[in-house]
Protein backbone atom coordinates (compact mmCIF):
# COMPACT_ATOMS: atom_id res chain seq x y z
CA UNK A 1 0.00 0.00 0.00
CA UNK A 2 1.44 3.62 -0.55
CA UNK A 3 0.27 6.91 0.94
CA UNK A 4 1.20 10.56 0.79
CA UNK A 5 1.98 12.12 3.96
CA UNK A 6 1.25 15.98 3.28
CA UNK A 7 4.31 17.88 5.15
CA UNK A 8 5.41 21.12 2.97
CA UNK A 9 3.33 23.54 4.64
CA UNK A 10 5.35 27.13 5.96
CA UNK A 11 4.30 26.69 9.79
CA UNK A 12 3.76 30.15 9.95
CA UNK A 13 1.74 30.11 13.30
CA UNK A 14 4.65 28.20 14.75
CA UNK A 15 7.43 31.36 13.97
CA UNK A 16 9.82 31.76 14.93
CA UNK A 17 9.83 28.29 16.13
CA UNK A 18 9.48 27.17 11.91
CA UNK A 19 11.97 29.60 10.97
CA UNK A 20 15.07 26.99 11.43
CA UNK A 21 12.62 24.00 11.78
CA UNK A 22 10.15 22.57 9.63
CA UNK A 23 6.76 21.65 10.81
CA UNK A 24 7.52 18.22 10.40
CA UNK A 25 10.26 17.31 12.18
CA UNK A 26 9.54 19.00 15.53
CA UNK A 27 9.92 17.01 17.97
CA UNK A 28 6.90 15.28 20.48
CA UNK A 29 8.49 13.47 22.72
CA UNK A 30 11.37 13.61 21.66
CA UNK A 31 10.61 12.01 18.29
CA UNK A 32 10.17 14.39 15.06
CA UNK A 33 6.25 14.24 13.66
CA UNK A 34 7.55 13.11 10.32
CA UNK A 35 9.03 9.73 12.58
CA UNK A 36 5.66 9.35 14.03
CA UNK A 37 4.02 9.40 11.18
CA UNK A 38 6.08 7.04 8.96
CA UNK A 39 6.37 4.28 11.68
CA UNK A 40 2.62 4.69 12.08
CA UNK A 41 2.40 4.25 7.87
CA UNK A 42 4.29 1.22 8.13
CA UNK A 43 2.57 -0.36 10.87
CA UNK A 44 -0.51 -0.34 9.37
CA UNK A 45 1.01 -2.41 6.07
CA UNK A 46 1.94 0.76 4.20
CA UNK A 47 5.45 0.20 1.90
CA UNK A 48 5.88 3.38 0.42
CA UNK A 49 5.47 6.95 1.08
CA UNK A 50 5.68 10.29 -1.08
CA UNK A 51 6.64 13.38 1.14
CA UNK A 52 6.09 16.49 -0.28
CA UNK A 53 8.57 19.41 1.11
CA UNK A 54 8.80 22.64 0.48
CA UNK A 55 10.06 25.29 3.59
CA UNK A 56 13.57 23.91 4.77
CA UNK A 57 13.71 21.33 2.46
CA UNK A 58 17.11 20.42 2.91
CA UNK A 59 16.84 19.62 6.04
CA UNK A 60 13.65 17.12 5.66
CA UNK A 61 15.76 15.23 3.24
CA UNK A 62 19.11 14.95 5.50
CA UNK A 63 16.44 13.57 8.08
CA UNK A 64 14.95 11.27 5.45
CA UNK A 65 18.51 10.09 4.14
CA UNK A 66 19.64 9.29 8.05
CA UNK A 67 16.44 7.22 8.87
CA UNK A 68 16.46 3.51 8.49
CA UNK A 69 13.89 0.91 8.58
CA UNK A 70 10.17 0.99 6.64
CA UNK A 71 8.36 2.35 4.87
CA UNK A 72 10.46 3.72 1.60
CA UNK A 73 10.25 7.21 1.32
CA UNK A 74 9.94 9.32 -1.36
CA UNK A 75 11.09 13.08 -1.54
CA UNK A 76 9.28 15.87 -3.77
CA UNK A 77 10.17 19.36 -3.28
CA UNK A 78 7.53 21.78 -4.55
CA UNK A 79 9.18 25.24 -5.38
CA UNK A 80 5.71 26.33 -5.13
CA UNK A 81 3.24 24.97 -3.07
CA UNK A 82 0.85 23.21 -4.71
CA UNK A 83 -1.61 22.39 -1.98
CA UNK A 84 -2.90 19.32 -0.52
CA UNK A 85 -5.22 18.33 -3.43
CA UNK A 86 -2.61 19.90 -6.22
CA UNK A 87 0.05 17.87 -4.63
CA UNK A 88 -2.26 14.37 -5.10
CA UNK A 89 -2.75 15.47 -8.74
CA UNK A 90 0.78 16.29 -9.46
CA UNK A 91 2.39 12.82 -8.68
CA UNK A 92 -0.58 10.52 -9.50
CA UNK A 93 1.83 8.47 -11.02
CA UNK A 94 2.97 7.49 -7.69
CA UNK A 95 -0.35 5.67 -7.18
CA UNK A 96 -0.95 4.54 -10.80
CA UNK A 97 -2.17 1.04 -10.44
CA UNK A 98 -3.41 1.12 -7.13
CA UNK A 99 -6.97 0.06 -5.62
CA UNK A 100 -6.24 2.78 -3.13
CA UNK A 101 -4.20 5.37 -1.04
CA UNK A 102 -3.53 6.79 2.29
CA UNK A 103 -2.78 10.56 2.50
CA UNK A 104 -2.40 12.67 5.72
CA UNK A 105 -1.56 15.50 7.11
CA UNK A 106 1.98 15.43 8.46
CA UNK A 107 1.02 18.18 11.38
CA UNK A 108 -1.55 16.35 12.91
CA UNK A 109 -0.62 13.99 15.85
CA UNK A 110 -3.35 10.87 16.53
CA UNK A 111 -2.44 7.42 18.07
CA UNK A 112 -5.85 6.54 15.75
CA UNK A 113 -5.11 3.20 14.42
CA UNK A 114 -4.97 3.60 10.51
CA UNK A 115 -5.68 0.05 10.23
CA UNK A 116 -9.63 0.65 11.58
CA UNK A 117 -10.02 3.61 8.40
CA UNK A 118 -8.22 1.11 5.91
CA UNK A 119 -10.44 -1.76 6.58
CA UNK A 120 -13.91 0.68 6.68
CA UNK A 121 -12.57 1.98 2.95
CA UNK A 122 -12.04 -1.44 1.84
CA UNK A 123 -15.27 -3.04 3.05
CA UNK A 124 -17.28 -0.10 1.58
CA UNK A 125 -15.84 -0.51 -1.61
CA UNK A 126 -16.38 3.32 -2.07
CA UNK A 127 -14.34 6.52 -3.58
CA UNK A 128 -12.93 7.98 -0.47
CA UNK A 129 -13.02 7.69 3.17
CA UNK A 130 -12.74 10.15 5.73
CA UNK A 131 -11.40 10.48 9.15
CA UNK A 132 -13.45 12.61 11.61
CA UNK A 133 -12.76 14.20 15.03
CA UNK A 134 -14.52 16.42 17.79
CA UNK A 135 -13.27 19.69 17.39
CA UNK A 136 -13.26 22.13 20.82
CA UNK A 137 -13.38 25.07 18.12
CA UNK A 138 -15.45 23.71 15.03
CA UNK A 139 -15.30 27.32 12.72
CA UNK A 140 -11.62 26.62 12.47
CA UNK A 141 -12.07 22.93 10.50
CA UNK A 142 -13.98 21.17 7.80
CA UNK A 143 -17.09 20.42 9.34
CA UNK A 144 -18.61 17.21 8.06
CA UNK A 145 -22.59 15.94 8.21
CA UNK A 146 -23.19 12.33 8.25
CA UNK A 147 -25.77 9.50 7.74
CA UNK A 148 -25.79 6.38 8.11
CA UNK A 149 -22.07 6.42 7.74
CA UNK A 150 -22.05 8.51 4.64
CA UNK A 151 -21.39 12.19 4.02
CA UNK A 152 -23.65 14.09 3.13
CA UNK A 153 -22.42 17.76 3.44
CA UNK A 154 -19.09 19.10 3.98
CA UNK A 155 -18.09 22.69 4.65
CA UNK A 156 -14.56 24.00 5.35
CA UNK A 157 -14.51 26.28 8.13
CA UNK A 158 -17.95 27.46 8.70
CA UNK A 159 -18.88 30.46 10.21
CA UNK A 160 -22.15 28.53 11.75
CA UNK A 161 -21.15 25.28 11.97
CA UNK A 162 -23.66 22.44 12.60
CA UNK A 163 -21.78 20.46 14.71
CA UNK A 164 -18.70 19.81 15.97
CA UNK A 165 -17.33 17.10 14.23
CA UNK A 166 -14.43 17.74 11.98
CA UNK A 167 -11.91 16.65 9.23
CA UNK A 168 -9.37 15.33 10.81
CA UNK A 169 -7.34 15.42 7.81
CA UNK A 170 -6.63 11.01 7.21
CA UNK A 171 -8.17 9.97 4.24
CA UNK A 172 -8.83 6.77 1.78
CA UNK A 173 -8.95 7.64 -1.73
CA UNK A 174 -9.51 5.36 -4.73
CA UNK A 175 -7.25 6.59 -7.84
CA UNK A 176 -10.32 7.57 -9.67
CA UNK A 177 -10.76 10.50 -7.30
CA UNK A 178 -7.72 12.37 -8.79
CA UNK A 179 -9.57 13.01 -11.17
CA UNK A 180 -12.14 15.15 -9.35
CA UNK A 181 -9.20 17.84 -8.48
CA UNK A 182 -9.49 20.24 -11.29
CA UNK A 183 -8.56 24.11 -11.34
CA UNK A 184 -5.40 25.92 -11.33
CA UNK A 185 -2.73 25.39 -8.66
CA UNK A 186 -2.77 25.83 -5.17
CA UNK A 187 -5.49 23.31 -5.02
CA UNK A 188 -7.06 22.23 -1.35
CA UNK A 189 -8.27 18.79 -0.36
CA UNK A 190 -10.86 20.51 2.22
CA UNK A 191 -11.72 23.46 0.35
CA UNK A 192 -11.68 22.01 -3.30
CA UNK A 193 -11.95 18.04 -3.46
CA UNK A 194 -14.18 17.28 -0.24
CA UNK A 195 -17.45 19.06 -1.24
CA UNK A 196 -17.82 16.95 -4.62
CA UNK A 197 -17.03 13.69 -2.75
CA UNK A 198 -20.62 14.67 -0.80
CA UNK A 199 -22.67 11.70 -1.25
CA UNK A 200 -19.77 9.38 -2.40
CA UNK A 201 -17.95 9.18 0.39
CA UNK A 202 -17.88 7.45 3.62
CA UNK A 203 -16.62 8.35 7.66
CA UNK A 204 -15.45 7.20 10.65
CA UNK A 205 -14.55 8.42 13.64
CA UNK A 206 -11.31 8.99 15.39
CA UNK A 207 -13.55 8.27 19.11
CA UNK A 208 -11.49 7.12 22.10
CA UNK A 209 -7.91 8.76 20.01
CA UNK A 210 -5.99 10.88 20.62
CA UNK A 211 -5.61 13.75 18.02
CA UNK A 212 -4.29 17.18 17.96
CA UNK A 213 -3.53 19.63 14.96
CA UNK A 214 0.26 21.09 15.78
CA UNK A 215 -0.58 24.54 13.98
CA UNK A 216 0.61 26.74 17.26
CA UNK A 217 3.10 27.04 19.83
CA UNK A 218 0.65 26.07 22.39
CA UNK A 219 -0.68 23.13 20.74
CA UNK A 220 2.67 21.68 20.36
CA UNK A 221 3.73 22.34 24.05
CA UNK A 222 -0.11 20.54 25.22
CA UNK A 223 1.02 17.74 22.65
CA UNK A 224 3.79 17.33 24.13
CA UNK A 225 2.92 17.26 27.46
CA UNK A 226 -0.03 15.04 26.49
CA UNK A 227 1.19 12.70 24.68
CA UNK A 228 4.39 11.53 26.92
CA UNK A 229 1.39 10.67 29.33
CA UNK A 230 -0.21 8.84 27.06
CA UNK A 231 2.51 6.84 26.06
CA UNK A 232 3.33 6.06 29.51
CA UNK A 233 -0.39 4.62 29.71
Amino acid sequence: MKAFLLAAGLGTRLRPITDSTPKCLLRIGGVPLLDIWLDALAGSGVDEVLVNTHHLAYLVSAHVAARTGPPVVHLVEEPELLGSAGTLRANRDFVAGETMFLAVNADNLTDFDLRVLINAHQSASTVATLSLFHAPQPSACGIVDVDNGVVVGYVEKPANPSSDLANAGIYAFHPRVLDDITGPTPTDIGYDLLPQLVGRARAVRLDGSYFIDIGTPAALQQASEEWESRLVK
